[in-house]
């Protein structure tokens, strides 16, 4: 059953033309990924869908039964509630239910009255009914789905009694999402859910959507977010759309066999325009009144061609590359016993790792676990609390800074990067902004007035021009859309020098990086391998350590063997362990013995009576000579 579907949609600005003839259906059900390069119209068609903004011409169509629920990218939540107050607001209606029965059982313990008996029996009946209603509506239960949703996002119970009005914009985003999760419309609209989520709050969500009865459009620029929620992909290229029945990947697929069947039919088009302009030149240069027609004839019908579009797919995708000027040596980075605490929040202690020339590795870990500052410590900006950074020969670092800080918002564009490479000549400043998509007058445009994806790029446009051999790049892909994600990966796999990034894009992290380092609140842990690799290692740790050591040359036989006998050893070592500790004991036991023995040597009714004398002296050489063995039986089981 159609729940939402436009027709002929059109939307401009002046001459703009952001939607044309935007037509699609979508089912109950159906879970949708909108993409599209940014300023695509992906946002302004949902502004349409939610009657935020009005279409100039066509038809939208929404099923009256459905409820819609939208989390817009830039949404700013005003309140003075508590993040958890502001999510139990969800449910006022059961809250009231809820005070309804305390009044009503408050009635209840009225002592009876027997002239009353409509009255008491009136107050039974509600409350039966109320009770009733509450547990329909789910109202023993709403209190743990809030805490469930909170925590899923990545909100901490210490984050509960915060207020609204002092959380950052990315909290205030989330705590927005909740209350939209929380809500269950029908229908949602989702732009950009995953910014301001960790890796475990992005997984959650998924598992959520996945899960999700209702309807689900959502624009998002995480292809693996889009694989694993949608299964249905509507593209927006330059005003119009196109629409499959598949997630991202698939469709990919399927784009690219339908440029390959475009593009034949426009080349095949093509020559059979230029042979009919052949054969109109030829007939009017016979220059008679029969051929004359022909020709006129022949341009009505060549008029009326349906023609094909040349450019069918988006290709204005920044052009990235990397290169290190200068090789550095084989030993990149080495780090020893790192701690960095502020005030009472300790972000990390005891990190440790060593980073060799030509790795690509991920820094992943939960927000605000400190992986800037790890960064920032690196980069010599942040100093440690305990332990060091050593920075190998010829290392040359970069820095990508995802706030964006290290841009002047009072600069041109073209200056920012001017004044930072003066030595460029005007020509090569030009082509070098053009790559990156400033073209025209874009290179005058002020910093600060540019979106995040257009600062995002102006400082990947400086990183490749810094040539640097060792790149520290933190969330790279945030603001960036699919086709710029995809030119950065593409440059950074071919990249000679050694790469360290801190990213929520799994779809990244799976095509670009060999190697994470999990950061914990205790240290680092390696993984030697891509963002797939890291999750199976982590639900079954043991099978891939099984894996691990049959790579080395093991087989499955042997390395049982090989534990049976480690652990043979191990329980060998701990029974000497003990023997060792019993016989010091004992050891102790007849020294203590000893002493005593010689003290008696000391006591006048011992030394002056010859016979007492000689007893005990035969006792100490016995005794010392049975010390003697003990140690003996020590040296050998030490």
């Amino acid at each position: 059953m159609i729940v939402m579907s436009c027709k002929n949609i059109h939307k401009s600005y002046g001459v703009d033309v952001i939607l044309e003839d935007i037509t699609f259906n979508i089912n109950e059900g159906d879970k949708v990924g909108l993409i599209g390069a940014n300023g695509a119209g992906k946002s302004t068609l949902f502004k349409i869908l939610t009657g935020q903004l009005s279409q100039d011409s066509g038809e939208v169509y929404i099923d009256k039964g459905k409820t819609i629920g939208y989390l817009s990218q830039h949404l700013s939540l005003d309140s003075t509630s508590t993040i958890y107050e502001e999510a139990l607001k969800v449910f006022q209606d059961l809250i009231n239910l809820e005070k309804k029965m305390a009044d009503l059982e408050e009635k209840l313990n009225e002592p009876y009255d027997a002239s009353k008996e409509d009255y008491h029996n009136r107050i039974i009946r509600e409350y039966t009914t109320t009770c009733e209603l509450l547990e329909k509506r789910g109202g023993y239960t709403y209190k743990g789905e809030v805490h469930r949703v909170l925590t899923g996002l990545g909100f901490t119970e210490e984050d509960f009694s915060k207020n609204i009005n002092i959380l950052s914009g990315g909290q205030k985003t989330r705590a927005a999402l909740c209350k939209l999760l929380l809500t269950k419309p029908d229908i949602i609209l989702l732009d950009e859910p995953t910014n301001h989520l960790d890796l475990n709050a992005i997984e959650w969500l998924e598992d959520y959507l996945k899960a999700y009865k209702g309807t689900i459009v959502v624009i998002s620029h995480d292809r693996f977010f889009l694989d694993s929620v949608t299964n249905a992909t509507f593209e927006l290229l330059r005003g119009k759309m196109k629409c499959y029945n598949a997630s991202y990947t698939k469709f990919i697929e399927l784009r690219k066999k339908d440029y390959e069947v475009q593009l034949k039919a426009y080349k095949l088009q093509q020559a059979e325009i230029k042979r009919q302009e052949e054969i109109i030149e030829r007939y009017r240069s016979y220059n008679r009144e029969k051929s004359i027609k022909a020709a006129e004839s022949r341009e009505k019908q060549l008029a009326r061609m349906e023609r094909i579009d040349a450019t069918v797919t988006d290709e204005r995708g920044a052009k990235i590359s990397f290169e290190a000027m200068i090789k550095s040596g084989n030993d990149v980075l080495h780090a020893e016993r790192l701690s960095k605490s502020y005030g009472d929040k300790t972000l990390f202690t005891n990190v440790a790792f060593d980073i060799k020339r030509g790795d690509k590795t991920a820094l992943i870990g939960e927000n605000g676990r400190g992986k800037t500052t790890l960064f920032k410590i690196i980069l010599d900006k942040v100093k440690p609390d305990t332990g060091f950074v050593y920075t190998g020969k010829n290392v040359q670092p970069g820095y990508y800074d995802q706030e964006q800080s290290d841009l002047h918002e009072d600069k041109t564009v073209i200056d920012e990067v001017w004044d930072e490479f003066p030595n460029m000549t005007t020509t090569e400043l030009r082509n070098a902004l053009a790559a990156f998509l400033f073209t025209g007058d874009d290179v005058f445009k002020i910093i600060s007035t540019l979106s995040g994806g257009e600062k995002c790029r102006i400082n990947l446009l400086k990183l490749m021009l810094s040539k640097n051999n060792l790149l520290l790049l933190d969330e790279p892909t945030n603001h960036l859309d699919i086709m710029s994600r995809e030119a950065l990966e593409d440059a950074l796999i071919d990249y000679d020098g050694t790469l360290i990034v801190i990213s929520h894009d799994r779809y990244f992290l799976n095509k670009v990086i060999n190697k994470i380092y999990e950061l914990n609140i205790d240290g680092i842990k390696e993984y030697l391998g891509n963002y797939n690799y890291y999750v199976e290692k982590k639900k079954n740790t043991r099978h891939f350590e099984e894996l691990e050591q049959l790579e080395g040359g093991m087989t499955k036989t042997k390395l049982q063997e090989e534990r049976r006998k480690k652990k043979d050893l191990e329980k060998a070592q701990k029974e000497q362990a003990q023997r060792v500790k019993n016989l010091e004991a004992f050891i102790a036991k007849k020294e203590e013995n000893l002493r005593e023995l010689n003290d008696k040597l000391c006591l006048e009714e011992v030394y002056s009576n010859p016979e007492k004398s000689q007893q005990v002296h035969k006792q100490i050489s016995e005794l010392e000579s049975e010390i003697e063995k003990l140690y003996e039986e020590w040296e050998e089981l030490v």
